[in-house]
């Protein structure tokens, strides 16, 4: 599960295994976990974080989604 970027105590990522489906992005921080899809922004699972902290990472999300696009085309092998 490749580490797309960091931010303070986010870790954002993909794992392997998700090339199959839409564009997405996981955040990991401790022992919480999220995952949102990019086309738009929006939470697909939570667990752990509290809401105001899914908007914080939403921010982060919108602020860096043409980055996490490329890495995702990159890591896939999409053009």
């Amino acid at each position: 599960m490749p580490t797309v970027f960091q931010i303070g105590p986010y870790r954002f990522l993909f794992y392997a295994s998700d090339g199959d489906e839409p564009i997405h992005i996981h955040v990991k921080r401790e022992d919480n976990m999220a995952k949102f899809w990019i086309h738009p922004i929006r939470l697909a699972f939570n667990i752990g974080f509290s809401p105001h902290e899914l908007r914080d990472i939403e921010k982060l999300i919108e602020e860096n989604k043409a980055y996490v696009e490329r890495k995702w085309n990159e890591f896939f092998g999409r053009c």
